[in-house]
């Protein structure tokens, strides 16, 4: 009988504490390369979020900034006056936006009334304060050309009230743009008149140079509009409108002057595009919105921190730059601006890293295309 002898092979504490200690080496080594290649994902993903953000906020503001007052004429649409003072940033419900109120336009240095409205509407300290600094809200105003409502015939039926009814054939003003076989619907879905939609009316009565008159005024659509036969639409412009736009009572600039009136020929009535961008913190994190007429404000983006402008103006060869008030200290008025400069739009990431918040900053100038011609290049002496 042999004996066979069995030797286990194993490792000694000396090589467990060695290779122990090695293998915290290199998962160490890993921790640190994988924690800045987080933070680098982190930075490089809200940095994305933010730029997407900044371009949308920025493409849309320079866009509607360069059309200020297409379609507009040099003297500005008379605003209701000998009333109450007419207002934006409200919306069809009734609820107001701008810093939790409703904002004034400017008046007429001369008269104290309401000033008319021009392209381009300064609000200089207008908006809510952020981390202790004050923003500013800035509001553009142009025709929308995409509802052919100058197709339309228009007759005013009442201070509330006007009647729309599409002639045939059509006029030669109105011209259909490709793809489209007709004009549009007043009570179409997507395109169509809405509560909170403004109207722009120029109408006249009567004919001959001794009798005939002619008149504009801007109405807030309170109801949705009710079709009253083939092509022909009743659109309602309820006294009481959040905007304070139809008026009944007031002196001027409003449907009571013009009841009555008609334009048979097209080129009677535009919706208008009064568009305000303003800061909102009334939420979680302060939002850049965009508001229409009447119509409950869009935001287009989180976290902008600041929003301040100037303003370049021209008067009688003068130039005037880099006015905040858009010029209202030096007594000059809306339809005299001719550039906008945007001082700050500043963007910060929605969340902190390790380094701190990701920011943007857009400062640059945009000219006032529609307006700078017509101060600087007058079609009459």
């Amino acid at each position: 009988m042999s004996k066979h002898k069995s030797k286990a092979c194993g490792f000694t504490l000396a090589e467990l504490l060695v290779s122990m200690t090695i293998g915290l080496i290199v998962l160490g080594a890993a921790a640190n390369l994988y924690s800045p290649a987080v933070q680098a994902t982190w930075v490089a993903s809200q940095r994305s979020e933010m730029q997407q953000d900044f371009r949308a906020a920025s493409d849309l503001l320079q866009k509607d900034i360069s059309l200020a007052g297409a379609g507009l004429p040099d003297v500005g649409i008379p605003l209701p006056t000998g009333g109450t003072a007419p207002v934006y940033g409200c919306d069809q419900t009734g609820k107001c936006y701008i810093n939790n109120a409703a904002a004034a336009y400017p008046p007429d240095p001369s008269t104290g009334q309401p000033a008319p409205l021009y392209g381009l509407v300064p609000g200089y300290r207008f908006g809510p304060i952020i981390n202790g600094l004050q923003t500013d809200v800035i509001t553009l105003a142009y025709v929308d050309t995409a509802l052919l409502l100058n197709c339309y015939n228009v007759v005013i039926t009442s201070p509330t009230t006007a009647q729309f009814s599409l002639p045939n054939p059509l006029p030669g003003t109105c011209v259909l743009p490709p793809g489209l076989n007709a004009p549009q619907a007043l009570n179409d879905p997507a395109v169509g008149l809405t509560p909170g939609d403004v109207i722009w009316f120029q109408v006249s009565q009567g004919l001959g140079a001794q009798n005939a008159k002619s008149g504009m005024a801007l109405a807030e659509v309170t109801a949705p509009v009710a079709a009253a036969g083939n092509n022909t639409y009743n659109v309602t412009f309820g006294a009481g409108d959040t905007l304070k736009l139809n008026q009944i009572g007031a002196t001027g600039g409003t449907l009571t002057q013009i009841n009555g009136f008609s334009a048979n020929q097209g080129n009677g009535a535009y919706r208008m595009l009064i568009i305000s961008y303003f800061v909102d913190n009334t939420g979680i994190a302060p939002r850049f919105e965009r508001m229409i007429d009447g119509h409950t404000p869009i935001p287009v983006a989180e976290n902008v921190m600041l929003l301040n402008f100037s303003y370049d103006l021209y008067n009688n060869g003068a130039l005037f730059t880099n006015q905040p008030d858009g010029g209202q200290a030096q007594g000059l008025t809306p339809k005299q601006l001719t550039k906008v400069n945007i001082v700050n739009l500043a963007m910060r990431s929605t969340q902190a890293g390790t380094s701190g918040y990701q920011g943007l900053d857009l400062q640059t100038s945009i000219s006032l295309r529609n307006l700078t011609f017509n101060n600087n290049y007058p079609l009459g002496p």
